[in-house]
C-alpha cells in the first residue's frame, strides 16, 4: 500500500509561521511558542510585517525573502491578508500548510466566498492544507506540537482526529491528569481541502498508532469513509463520538465548523457497518480508545473482578453483563487458592472481595496471576488498589495520635517498587483496566498510568473500557466481507418501471411494485388484481380463502390509515363486501373503479420491515428492523449504506435490539435468516440497477413457518 501523503504533513523538516511575534497574549505567538519548546527539532522561519526577531529566531517580511521553501506551513492572520502570502509560499515551494485562521464558510456566505478562492489558490500552488479554523496538529514521534496547548513528554499509542479544534488544544491537562497520552493528534476545522477521510486513512497505515479516536461532526464522503474504515478496522481499533444529530447538535455544528450534520440513525449504521465502536461522551471517547490502544487484545468475554468492596464490584459485575460480558464463578480449584490469602468472610468466587484488606501486593499481585493463570478467564478488573492517596485523606485523623509525625513521614514506609504490579496485564497478555477513587495523588494510580495501564474514576468506566475490548474482538471475528452480488436488471422491472415513467407516476402500486421485487427473486404473497366484483370473485377462487382485499393504485401509498385493507376474507359474501367498502371509501376522479388486490392471506407471528431509504448526504441506505403495526413503538431498525453485501446483511440482521424474534421459541421454527439476508442484499442493489428508484418499503415482512414473505410492498420513484 502507498503511504500516504499526510505523512510528509506530519512529518516536517522546517516550519514557518505567520503570525507569530512576541506578544505572549497573541494566538500566532502561542502557536509558535508550541513549536519551539516541544521538542520540534526542525528548522522554524518566523514571518512578520515589522518584527526583526520573533521569539529569539530572525523574521522575514515575505516569504519570497525566505533563504529555503519550508515543509510547512502555519497561517495565523486575518483571513482579509491571507491569499497573497499563501500564494506566495505556493510560489517558493512550500507543499503543506495549516490555516488555524477562522472566518470563512462557518461565518456565513461572504466567509464561504472566501474558502473557495483559498481552496483555488491552494490548488494553483500545489499546497495541501489543514483547515482553516482549525487548531493544528501534533505528532510526538518528532516532538512536534503545532497546538496553543504546551505538551511535553513522550507520545503514547493513541492518536485523536478531530473536528473540534479544543479536543486536540485545550485537553491537555485534563489528559495528563488521567495518564492518557496522545501520539498524533489533528485538528480539521472546516476541511476545505484535507478532510477527515484522508487523515484516518494515514492513521490506519502509521505504526505507532495502535488505536484511533474521532470526533465527528461531519462525513461528506460517506462511501469513502466507510471504505477506509472497514480496511482500517479488522487490524486497529476506531472509536467515534458523533455530533449533531440532534437538531441543536446540527445547529451548532453548522456554525462550528460549517459542517452540515446527518441523522443520528444513518451514522450509527455507518458506525457499525464498518466496525467502529461508538461512545456517546468525549470521556469515552478518550479513556476508551486509552484502554483498546494499551491493553493486550482479549480473547472472550469471561472477566474476573477483584475489589476491596462489594459495592463497586456488584456495580462492575452488572455494567459487564448488561455489556454482553461474563463474570463466570472461579473453580472449587481456583477458589482453594484465593482462600487463604484473603479474610476468612472475604468472597472469592468471582467477585473477589477483599472486603477492605490493606494487603495491596496480595489484591494486585499474587491474586491476579494466580487468576489470569487459571485459563477461566480473559481479563481482570481491579478496584481498590490505593496506598499514599488513602494515607493522605487519612492523614488529619491518624496525625492526631502521631504527633509531630509528618505526612511524608507516614507515607514513606508505604512507597514500594511496583513494577511486578503493572506488568501482570503484560505477562499474562490479557487486559486489564483499574478503577480508583484517588487520582495521581496515590501511588498506584500514578504507577498505573505511568505504565499504560488504564485508570477510571468509577467502576462503572472500568467495565465499559473492558466490554469495548469485548466489542473488537467480535468486529475483529467478523465475517469476512463479500463482494455484493451480482445482478443485471430484469426485464419486468425495466418495463414496469418504464411504464410508470411514461405515466409520470411518482410511486408504483402495490401490486406492481411486488411484481418488480418478485422479478429479482423476493418471495412475495400470491395476488391478483380484479376491477370488477366478477374478477375479485375469480381471483379468490384461484387463490383460495382466506383473502386480505387492498386498495391498488400508485396515488394511495397508506391504506391501512385510510381503511383500504381488509384482512382474513374468508367467503365470497365478506369478499364482495369488501370490494364494495373500498370502492366507496375512494373515489377516482375520472369516474373509474380503483384497482383491488386480492391476495393469500399470509400466516406469520413475526412481522419485520425490509426497504431503501434516500439521504441527501448517505445516498441509499438500507433498512431492516423489527415491522408490523409496532414499527414506530418498537423502533427497531438499523441502517447500512448501500449496497450491502450478504455477509454484512447478516450482521445487520443480527444487530437489532430484540435477536430473539430470530431465534425459535414458541414452537416457532428459527428465522431463515440466509434468506433474509439475500433479500437485503438484493433490495440494497435495485437503486443501483434503477436510479430512477429512490425509495422502497417491505412492511411487513412476515415470517411464515422459516421464510420471509414481502406481503406488503411500496417503491417511490425519484
Amino acid at each position: 500500500m502507498s503511504q500516504s501523503f499526510f505523512h510528509d504533513l506530519m512529518n516536517p523538516r522546517s516550519i514557518a509561521i505567520v503570525g507569530a511575534n512576541n506578544n505572549p497574549s497573541k494566538m500566532g505567538t502561542m502557536h509558535a511558542l508550541s513549536i519551539l519548546k516541544d521538542g520540534f527539532t526542525g528548522k522554524f522561519f518566523a514571518i512578520h510585517p515589522t518584527e526583526t526577531m520573533v521569539l529569539g529566531h530572525p523574521a522575514y517580511k515575505s516569504p519570497l525573502d525566505l533563504p529555503e521553501a519550508p515543509d510547512l506551513v502555519m497561517f495565523v492572520l486575518p483571513s482579509k491578508h491571507l491569499l497573497p502570502v499563501f500564494e506566495a509560499f505556493g510560489k517558493i515551494g512550500t507543499r503543506f500548510a495549516i490555516v488555524i485562521t477562522a472566518g470563512f464558510k462557518e461565518a456565513g456566505e461572504e466567509g464561504a466566498r472566501l474558502e473557495e478562492q483559498l481552496k483555488d489558490t491552494a490548488k494553483q500552488c500545489g499546497i495541501r492544507f489543514v483547515g482553516p479554523n482549525c487548531m493544528g496538529i501534533v505528532n510526538r514521534d518528532v516532538g512536534l506540537n503545532t497546538s496553543v496547548s504546551p505538551i511535553t513528554g513522550p507520545g503514547g499509542p493513541l492518536s485523536l482526529i478531530s473536528q473540534s479544534g479544543t479536543y486536540v488544544a485545550q485537553t491537555v491537562d485534563y489528559l495528563q491528569k488521567r495518564g492518557i497520552r496522545l501520539g498524533k493528534a489533528v485538528s480539521l476545522g472546516n476541511e476545505a481541502d484535507i478532510n477527515i477521510i484522508d487523515v484516518l486513512e494515514y492513521m490506519g497505515e502509521d505504526p505507532g498508532t495502535k488505536a484511533i479516536s474521532m470526533y465527528i461532526e461531519s462525513v461528506r464522503d460517506v462511501g469513502r469513509f466507510l471504505d477506509v474504515a472497514r480496511k482500517i478496522t479488522p487490524k486497529k481499533p476506531i472509536v467515534a463520538q458523533y455530533i449533531g444529530g440532534s437538531e441543536a447538535g446540527g445547529r451548532a455544528g453548522l456554525s462550528h465548523t460549517g459542517s452540515m450534520a446527518g441523522k443520528d440513525y444513518l451514522y450509527d449504521g455507518l458506525f457499525r457497518q464498518a466496525g467502529i465502536m461508538r461512545v456517546f461522551s468525549v470521556e469515552d471517547l478518550y479513556g476508551i480508545g486509552w484502554a483498546l490502544a494499551t491493553q493486550p487484545r482479549i480473547r472472550g468475554n469471561r472477566i474476573a473482578i477483584i475489589t476491596n468492596s462489594g459495592g463497586p464490584g456488584s456495580a462492575i459485575a452488572d455494567t459487564l453483563d448488561a455489556l454482553g460480558c461474563k463474570v463466570p464463578p472461579f473453580s472449587e480449584g481456583l477458589q482453594a487458592k484465593i482462600k487463604p490469602l484473603i479474610p476468612p468472610h472475604a468472597p472469592c468466587g468471582n467477585p473477589v472481595d477483599l472486603t477492605f484488606a490493606l494487603d495491596m501486593k496480595v489484591m494486585t499481585e499474587t491474586i491476579p496471576d494466580l487468576v489470569l493463570e487459571s485459563g477461566e478467564v480473559d481479563g481482570v478488573i481491579m478496584h481498590g488498589a490505593m496506598s499514599t492517596g488513602f494515607l493522605g485523606a487519612a492523614f488529619p485523623h491518624l496525625s492526631a495520635l502521631m504527633p509531630g509525625v509528618t505526612y511524608e513521614d507516614m507515607v514513606k514506609g508505604t512507597i514500594r517498587d511496583l513494577g511486578a504490579t503493572v506488568r501482570v496485564p503484560f505477562k499474562h497478555n490479557m487486559p486489564m483496566t483499574v478503577s480508583a477513587f484517588f487520582d495521581r495523588c496515590d501511588q498506584y494510580t500514578e504507577t498505573y498510568e505511568d505504565h499504560n495501564v488504564p485508570v477510571f474514576d468509577s467502576p462503572e468506566k472500568a467495565a465499559r473500557a473492558m466490554a469495548a475490548m469485548v466489542a473488537y474482538q467480535h468486529i475483529q471475528e467478523r465475517e469476512a466481507e463479500a463482494p455484493v452480488l451480482k445482478l443485471r436488471p430484469a426485464d419486468t422491472a425495466v418495463r414496469i418501471l418504464n411504464e410508470a415513467a411514461g405515466r409520470s407516476q411518482k410511486a408504483l402500486d402495490e401490486f406492481s411494485a411486488k411484481q418488480l421485487l418478485s422479478a429479482y427473486g423476493i418471495p412475495v404473497s400470491r395476488e391478483r388484481l380484479a376491477r370488477t366484483p366478477e374478477e375479485a370473485l375469480a381471483a379468490a377462487s384461484a387463490i383460495g380463502f382466506p383473502l386480505v382485499v387492498k386498495a391498488c393504485d400508485p396515488e394511495i401509498l397508506h391504506k391501512t390509515e385510510q381503511g383500504l385493507v381488509h384482512l382474513n376474507i374468508k367467503d365470497a359474501d365478506a369478499l364482495t363486501k369488501a370490494y364494495n367498502a373500498i370502492q366507496d371509501a375512494v373515489k377516482k376522479s375520472d369516474g373509474r373503479p380503483v384497482a383491488v388486490l386480492i391476495g393469500e392471506m399470509v400466516r406469520g407471528e413475526r412481522e419485520f420491515l425490509a426497504g431503501v431509504t434516500w439521504d441527501a448526504q448517505f445516498g441509499h441506505c438500507l433498512a431492516f428492523g423489527v415491522g408490523g403495526i409496532f414499527t414506530e413503538a418498537f423502533n427497531d431498525i438499523r441502517y447500512r449504506v448501500a449496497p450491502v453485501s450478504e455477509p454484512e446483511a447478516r450482521a445487520m440482521i443480527r444487530d437489532i435490539k430484540h435477536p430473539k424474534l430470530l431465534s425459535a421459541f414458541r414452537k416457532m421454527p428459527a428465522v431463515n435468516t440466509n434468506a433474509l439476508s439475500k433479500i437485503l442484499a438484493i433490495l440494497s442493489l435495485l437503486p443501483t440497477l434503477h436510479p430512477e428508484i429512490r425509495e422502497i418499503d417491505i412492511n411487513p415482512l412476515i415470517i411464515s413457518g422459516a421464510d420471509p414473505v414481502a406481503v406488503d410492498a411500496l417503491v417511490i420513484l425519484a
